[in-house]
This record gives structure tokens, sequence and C-alpha cells, in this order.
């Protein structure tokens, strides 16, 4: 099982369950990262790839991510990709539809809005994401992967 905490709540996912919200959630923070804070949290998301990490193994403790320098703003950035999602944007490339998706990313959005950011030391700026995957215009770590989290899907 695959756990995201955040905010006091728990998201508890199955591999599949855990492969379609990060899809849907790197869609949209390819869409509308720009600084680099948006580009540490699109990492963090990346890293949620189960081809890369190892299925059953990942997840995401809200309050123990590096917020940047403005946490509230970094706040506001995840639920602008939490909301996006929501929209379904780009959800028609995926090549299945994902019924369950929208309540998996309606809890993400209660735990990032739950989260009162800790102070923690600053990420390393090596672990930023500004690559891209070209067959799938998604964000990548190609430093210390070859493939998207598209790429990976079997």
């Amino acid at each position: 099982m695959n756990v995201f905490e955040g905010g006091g709540h728990e998201l508890e996912l199955r591999n599949g369950a855990t492969e379609v919200l990060v899809e849907v959630l790197m869609l949209a923070v390819t869409a509308l990262a720009r600084e680099d804070w948006d580009y540490a949290f699109a990492a963090e998301l990346a890293r949620q790839d189960q081809n890369l990490m190892g299925r059953g193994v990942v997840g995401l403790r809200l309050e123990d991510l590096d917020w940047g320098p403005d946490p509230e703003r970094g706040r506001a950035f995840a639920l602008a990709v939490v909301d996006l999602a929501l929209t379904r944007h780009r959800w028609d490339e995926l090549g299945y539809d994902p019924p369950y998706a929208e309540g998996y990313l309606r809890t993400f959005r209660l735990m990032v809005e739950a989260t009162r950011p800790a102070p923690v030391p600053p990420a390393d700026p090596t672990d930023i994401m500004a690559a891209s995957c070209i067959r799938h215009r998604v964000l990548t770590p190609l430093a210390w992967y070859p493939a998207c989290v598209l790429c990976g899907r079997g």
C-alpha cells in the first residue's frame, strides 16, 4: 500500500491507483511549473513513480516537503496543480479512463489545504526538474531516470 499524508489526513492507494494519481498530477504540474519550487514539487511527484522506486513503497508526507521560500505560495501552487488535474487536463492522452481519479484528487487537495508547512532545510538545487519527455510532453527527472511516468507504464 502506498501512503500519502498531509494535514492529518491519509490517502492509502494500491499500486494502480497510485499510478493514476501520479500520472494525472504530472500532466497538470507540467502545464503550470514556472519557478524553481514548482519544478522541485514536480520532482517530488515524479519520485512517486513506482517504476522508479518500486511497487508498493512510494508515498509522500506533505509536512516533510520543502515548501520553498514562500510556503503559502508553494501550497497555492500545489492546489492549482490539483485543481487543473480535476478539470481532466490532458486525460484523453492517458489511453484509459481513470474513474476514481477525481476522488483521489479531491482527497489529495484536502490534504494540501490542511497542511501547515513546517520549516525544513532547503532542497538541493540539483533536485529541480527542468527536463521534459519529448514523447509525452511531461516533466521528467532525466538526470536520474531515463523516462517520464507515462513512459514507464507497462
